[in-house]
């Protein structure tokens, strides 16, 4: 478990060498991806700086991370949804999309947050005792994804240049 010396919210230097070493300035010692990833789960903020050069690499180093997670079997995005933030790249969409992706997770943080508390509520003073058929279905995090995904390509059509049609007609008859 890697522990920060500063608190969660002071962002920890870790300085990248051509090496490719990671140096956390703050615990004085070498970290690996791994330990980011895991500084990240813990809500500590971080920068990650080239040590030559002094270049904010914070960005490419989150990008790694997400892309060794993907490649083991812990994968979290759909690859239809990564072929479509991809397309995004390079076109009149790209300066809304951070933000728009942005907001939309906070808003999921939120909601997961009020659905713990909810349960967490829900069983305070309860023992484990009869817990079991309290719950006689799972709840379908696979289909609230899905709807998820198509509530958010469905906001993305109506954003130019995708809803172009509706603005000249359908070439469509």
């Amino acid at each position: 478990m890697v522990k920060a010396k500063n608190s969660k919210d002071e962002a920890t230097v870790i300085k990248k060498y051509a090496n490719r070493r990671l140096y956390d300035t703050g615990r004085s010692s070498y970290v690996t991806l791994e330990d980011l990833c895991e500084m990240v789960q813990e809500g500590h903020n971080f920068v990650v700086l080239e040590a030559k050069t002094g270049k904010d690499i914070t960005r490419s180093v989150l990008t790694q991370i997400i892309a060794d997670q993907e490649s083991d079997d812990e994968t979290l995005l759909p690859t239809d949804f990564m072929r479509t933030l991809i397309s995004f790249y390079g076109n009149n969409v790209q300066a809304m999309v951070p933000s728009y992706l942005e907001q939309t997770m906070n808003v999921f943080k939120q909601n997961q947050e009020k659905w713990q508390e909810q349960f967490t509520k829900s069983f305070e003073g309860m023992g484990m005792a009869g817990m079991e058929n309290m719950f006689p279905q799972t709840v379908n995090f696979e289909e609230i994804a899905r709807k998820n995904m198509e509530m958010f390509e469905r906001a993305i059509k109506m954003m130019p240049p995708f809803n172009m049609a509706n603005y000249m007609g359908s070439d469509k008859e």
